[in-house]
């Protein structure tokens, strides 16, 4: 998802984690947590879904440079070997065989939230595609959608973490995004998914969010008139009740149409998609835009409505839009544009927060393991150096210091 913006050597593993948050995450309230967008979309051939390469290449059967759809290189250094996939054709600097990793594997899913644990990240927002769910035109892949569901259940538990569903109706039809939706949390419900002891909760209602508030957005339709059929399925009483989070627009205060105003004043939560909007200084750096959070934070207090700000840390889509190399680059800075937006929320007294994401790295957003030493055969973004579990650090730092109301510096305050 994208808004149009307006304008070496690594220390042991040990010694390079923050350190987590003692014990298992509480489940019983949204607020106070750092969690992460966890899309869970990548497969390889071979893997238990046999899909092929899905999310790594335009062409399933096949990956090579010129058909690629991802932008970051996974450090494959922690994946044991039954869990790396060879892609054919690309090799590291120096010759060595380069592989990937495919997320319907339950020893890879827990190895990534065995990392939010490590480093003091409360959990995941798991993404279920409209598009992917029963209804939807890719529903074949669902029942390989339902096991990532799972591995993620068993790794939140074994791990202490927390995780909620993460609807987003991207590329659906306007006509069936209520049927297909309303239809999956039935069967969440119905199934005690959310029942699960580490599925989060609000007010002793299962969390439940949902991105698609976007008004004017061809490839993301939604009316006022859906948009309150959603409210209203999920605030009814009942056994589908549910604390609703709804992500849309992060300019949704000036909105010209009152209704549209007004349904976002409904939400349990709201969580503006910030991707995307930047500023630049007169040195020409570019800095997340952050200038409508005291007044979206305002605004929300006087509704009722929990504000729910989203950080990132870049930018960077270009094989997924086939744009030349660098087009399309927010530069990460070396960790300082995302630690300036914890900064800022500090500033502002937040502490529940959406990291954007875990594992994107399509869009180059991955906080993730990632390599700076990709492949040589293709355009790859990397961590301008930085060790690969520098965000994973950089993130749960903040964490730390948003929980226990400590000031965050502009500066960062931590070593690579």
């Amino acid at each position: 998802m994208l808004v149009e913006c307006s304008t070496a050597q690594q220390p042991p593993s040990s010694a390079r984690k923050t350190i987590g948050r003692a014990g298992a995450v509480d489940t019983a309230s949204v607020r106070g947590k750092v969690m992460c967008g966890y899309q869970g979309w990548f497969r390889c051939p071979s893997d238990a879904a046999n899909l092929g390469w899905i999310h790594w290449s335009r062409d399933s059967r096949r990956i090579a440079p010129d058909i690629l759809t991802f932008e970051m290189w996974p450090d494959m250094t922690d994946y044991p070997p039954a869990e790396r996939y060879p892609a054919p054709g690309f090799t590291y600097p120096g010759g060595r065989q380069a592989e990937l990793f495919s997320s319907d594997d339950p020893r890879t899913v827990l190895r990534h939230f065995e990392w939010m644990r490590d480093y003091g990240i409360d959990g995941a927002w798991l993404q279920h595609f409209l598009v992917g769910l029963p209804g939807g035109p890719e529903a074949a892949a669902y029942p390989s959608r339902l096991r990532v569901l799972n591995h993620v259940r068993a790794a939140a538990r074994q791990t202490g973490r927390v995780w909620a569903l993460s609807y987003d109706s991207a590329g659906m039809r306007l006509d069936r995004i209520f049927d297909v939706l309303t239809s999956d949390w039935k069967n969440m419900v119905d199934a005690k998914v959310v029942d699960d002891p580490r599925y989060l909760h609000q007010g002793g209602r299962p969390v439940v969010q949902i991105w698609g508030f976007y008004a004017g957005n061809a490839h993301d339709p939604m009316t006022v008139e859906l948009a309150e059929r959603l409210i209203e399925f999920f605030q009814a009483p009942g056994r589908y009740s549910a604390f609703l989070i709804g992500g849309g627009d992060w300019d949704w205060r000036h909105n010209p149409d009152p209704a549209w105003r007004k349904f976002c004043g409904r939400f349990g939560a709201y969580c503006p998609w910030n991707i995307g909007n930047y500023t630049i200084d007169a040195s020409g750096l570019k800095h997340a835009a952050t200038n409508n959070w005291v007044e979206d934070k305002i605004e929300c207090e006087r509704l009722g409505v929990l504000w729910f700000p989203v950080v990132y840390p870049g930018f960077s889509w270009d094989n997924l839009t086939r744009e030349a190399p660098g087009k399309s680059l927010i530069p990460r800075r070396k960790g300082q544009f995302l630690w300036e937006q914890f900064a800022t929320l500090s500033k502002l007294g937040a502490d529940t927060v959406y990291v954007a994401m875990f594992d994107e790295v399509d869009e180059g957003t991955a906080i993730f393991k990632v390599t700076s030493s990709p492949p040589t055969q293709g355009h790859f973004v990397g961590y301008e150096g930085m060790p690969s579990d520098w965000y994973l650090r950089l993130v749960g730092e903040a964490a730390q210091r948003l929980r226990n109301k400590q000031p965050i510096p502009i500066e960062i305050p931590i070593q690579p």
